[in-house]
C-alpha cells in the first residue's frame, strides 16, 4: 500500500485537468503540452524543469501503479448534498460523465419600441426558453444541468437580440442517461428556436464518459462508515477527480467524501469541520484495512 500525492487535478495553473494522475495512468494526452503557459507566461516545460522532470520521461510514473490492487480516494465532497442529510461521511458512487456545448440562436434585430413582442425573431427569447426546457429534462433524466455562459449581439438596450451564444454543460453518473440528454439538447433546441422564428447551431466542446466505481469498495467503505457513526449513505461526485485516472488504468477505485461547510468549494469561504476530517481519516485507515483483508 502506497499514498499519493498527485500535480494539478484542478488545471488550474496550466488548463490540464489531472495532470499527475494521467501521467501516472499512461493517458495523459502530450499534444500542446510544450505550449502551455500559467498566467505569468511561465511554460509547462519550464515549471517541471524546477522539480527536475521533462514532458519526455513523465511516461516513466506508470511503472508506480503497476503492482496497484485498488485505489481509495479520501476528499472533501464539494457540494451541499452531505450538510443536508446531517452526514459527515459519504461512500462515493462514482463520478458523473460530462459534455460540454455552444448553442448559437440566431434571429433578426429590429427596434425594441417598433416591433411587437409576437412579430419578433428574439434570439434571446429562443435561448431562454430553451434553458427552461433543457433544465427540466436533465432533471428528468437524473442529471445536473448548467447554462454558464450567456453573450447577446448587438447587446444595445433598445434592440431585439439577432444573435445569443450560450455555453451548456450537463453531467451525469448513467451513461445512457448522458446520451439521452444530449439528445434532448438537439431536439429541444431546433423546436424553441423554429417556435420563434429563429435558427440554431449547436457545436459540442468537450465529453468525459461517467466513471462509476467498484460495488465492492463502495461496500467497504459504507460498512465503514457505519461502524464508526451508525449511519451510512451513498452519493455520486459530481466534480472529476484523480480517482477517474486510474480507473482509466484499469484499476478498482472508490472514494470517501467528507462533508463541505456550507456545501461551498472553489471559493475563499470553502471550509470543513477538524472533526469531520478526523473522522474522515479514520474511516479511511479502517476502510484500507478491510479492503486488504478482502483483496
Amino acid at each position: 500500500m502506497f499514498s499519493s500525492l498527485w500535480a494539478d487535478e484542478e488545471g488550474a495553473r496550466f488548463g490540464r485537468s489531472l495532470f499527475g494522475s494521467s501521467a501516472a495512468a499512461g493517458t495523459l494526452e502530450h499534444a500542446g503540452l510544450a505550449d502551455l503557459r500559467d498566467a505569468d507566461g511561465i511554460r509547462l516545460t519550464e515549471a517541471l524543469a524546477t522539480t527536475g522532470l521533462h514532458l519526455g520521461t513523465l511516461s516513466q510514473a506508470q511503472a508506480e501503479l503497476d503492482r496497484v490492487a485498488a485505489y481509495l480516494e479520501l476528499h472533501i465532497e464539494q457540494g451541499p448534498v452531505l450538510e443536508a442529510l446531517d452526514q459527515p461521511l459519504g461512500a462515493v458512487l462514482g463520478i458523473m460523465g460530462v459534455q460540454r456545448f455552444t448553442l448559437t440562436f440566431r434571429g433578426q434585430a429590429a427596434h425594441s419600441g417598433t416591433t411587437p413582442m409576437a412579430l419578433r425573431q428574439d434570439a434571446f427569447l429562443a435561448a431562454a426558453r430553451f434553458t427552461q426546457e433543457i433544465y427540466a429534462a436533465s432533471i428528468t433524466l437524473g442529471g445536473v444541468c448548467t447554462a454558464g455562459r450567456v453573450v447577446t449581439r448587438p447587446g444595445v438596450v433598445n434592440c431585439v437580440v439577432e444573435e445569443c451564444v450560450l455555453t451548456l454543460e450537463q453531467r451525469c453518473l448513467d451513461a445512457e442517461a448522458l446520451t439521452a440528454m444530449a439528445a434532448r439538447v438537439h431536439d429541444l433546441a431546433g423546436a424553441v428556436a423554429a417556435s420563434g422564428g429563429c435558427s440554431v447551431e449547436i457545436q459540442p466542446l468537450w465529453t468525459i464518459a461517467p466513471v462509476p466505481f467498484d460495488p465492492q469498495l463502495i461496500l467497504l467503505c459504507e460498512e465503514t462508515i457505519r461502524n464508526l457513526t451508525g449511519n451510512a449513505c451513498r452519493l455520486p461526485s459530481g466534480a472529476i477527480h484523480d480517482a477517474s485516472s486510474m480507473a482509466r488504468r484499469g484499476i478498482p477505485i472508490a472514494m470517501l467524501f467528507v462533508r463541505s461547510r456550507g456545501g461551498l468549494s472553489h471559493t475563499p469561504l470553502e471550509d470543513t469541520d477538524e472533526a469531520d476530517l478526523l473522522l474522515g481519516v479514520r474511516v479511511l485507515a479502517g476502510w484500507a484495512g478491510r479492503v486488504m483483508v478482502w483483496l
